[in-house]
């Protein structure tokens, strides 16, 4: 037990150790000295430049392209869409409103590839509970007409020696034509409508499923072939129309030429539609009724620099950018003024010049370096 006189001695002792600062020994005091920047890793450079060493370099992929000015064709990008050559697509409607049933093969589902004549699918007729018992009514008078027919040509056959033949001949004419009579009424009550591929090629929707009522007309099938297709643009100036000289689509990075098949006569959305025709087997990533975009190239010619759309970046004033290599592992911001040229590349008319390095691959990384 600690003697009451030496109780606020003890305190006070206290009180000053705590008051006073620690202090570490000689070679392990860290004060506030910032932590250390590695220099040999990417870093944003002061005046907006990037280094990029050569091991980060072969990491991330960069690959450069040697800039040249050449005269490029002006060109201007149209919105467009996927539609059918209609010499090799199709549409299979019934005539008459029924109920669906499955075809030989059952119902074809989307992607399924058909032939041509292929039956895909039976619609039975839909008729109304008045007109079918008519229809029975006047198959049995047929019926039983028929059989009296056929009761007197038998009569007579027996006296074939002693009746005109011209009556024979009618007898025999009016057994016919009750059979051809009741084959079609009866032909009428049972007879299902096939639906028909008109063209080869492939599925390209349905909405048939069994036991399904469809109208006259209704749209059941819909068949393309995705090896021809054809891509309608729309052009708000009609002079566009006469000044084609070639045109491109951009289907990922492969760029698909066009043919130009002609133009309509009359405006849809107060725009002129453009019809071309693509082949390649690019076109298999396409589907009918896609969104596209067009690169119709005139005849008229600018001096400009073709780089690819990948070596396009943004800056934080949002402007577009391209970057150049100055030095091994140094790399420069350019902003530059562009203009379409064919959906997989650009022309920068301003901003480059002929023998500059543009970053064409790994550009995005490139300008993610902080």
């Amino acid at each position: 037990m600690i003697p009451k006189y030496v109780l606020p001695t003890v305190v006070t002792a206290l009180s000053l150790g705590m008051a006073v600062p620690a202090l570490s020994g000689e070679g392990h005091d860290h004060g506030d000295t910032p932590a250390v920047v590695n220099s040999n890793g990417p870093q944003r450079l002061p005046d907006g430049g990037v280094f990029l060493p050569k091991p980060a370099q072969r990491q991330l992929g960069v690959r450069t392209l040697l800039a040249q000015t050449a005269g490029l064709p002006r060109s201007v990008e149209l919105n467009g869409k996927v539609v059918m050559d209609p010499n090799a697509g199709g549409k299979v409607q019934p005539l008459n409103a029924g109920r669906i049933e499955p075809g030989p093969q059952g119902l074809p589902s989307p992607g399924q590839t058909v032939r041509k004549g292929e039956v895909l699918a039976y619609v039975m007729p839909s008729i109304a509970p008045i007109e079918r018992s008519n229809q029975a009514a006047q198959l049995a008078e047929l019926q039983a007409a028929r059989r009296l027919a056929d009761q007197r040509l038998t009569r007579l056959q027996e006296l074939a020696d002693t009746v005109p033949r011209k009556d024979l001949e009618a007898a025999e004419s009016e057994v016919h034509s009750l059979a051809a009579r009741i084959a079609a009424v009866g032909g009428g009550l049972s007879t299902r409508e096939p639906l028909v591929a008109p063209v080869s090629g492939v599925v390209a929707s349905t909405s048939a499923v069994a036991g399904q009522v469809v109208d006259a007309r209704e749209l059941v099938f819909e068949i393309i072939d995705p090896s021809r297709l054809h891509i309608e643009a729309l052009a708000f100036d009609t002079a566009i129309g006469a000044d084609i000289g070639s045109a491109a689509l951009a289907v990922g990075k492969e760029r698909v030429p066009l043919t130009f098949v002609g133009a309509a006569r009359s405006l849809r959305e107060q725009a002129l539609p453009l019809v071309f025709r693509a082949e390649g087997t690019a076109l298999s990533a396409l589907a009918v009724g896609q969104p596209v975009q067009v690169f119709v190239q005139g005849k008229d010619r600018i001096n400009g620099i073709a780089v690819p759309v990948a070596s396009l970046m943004k800056n934080p004033a949002n402007q577009t950018i391209v970057w150049v290599k100055v030095a091994p592992e140094r790399f420069e911001p350019r902003p530059v003024v562009v203009e379409p040229l064919d959906g997989v590349n650009v022309a920068v008319t301003s901003g480059l010049n002929a023998g500059d390095r543009v970053a064409t691959q790994g550009a995005t990384l490139i300008n993610q370096v902080r």
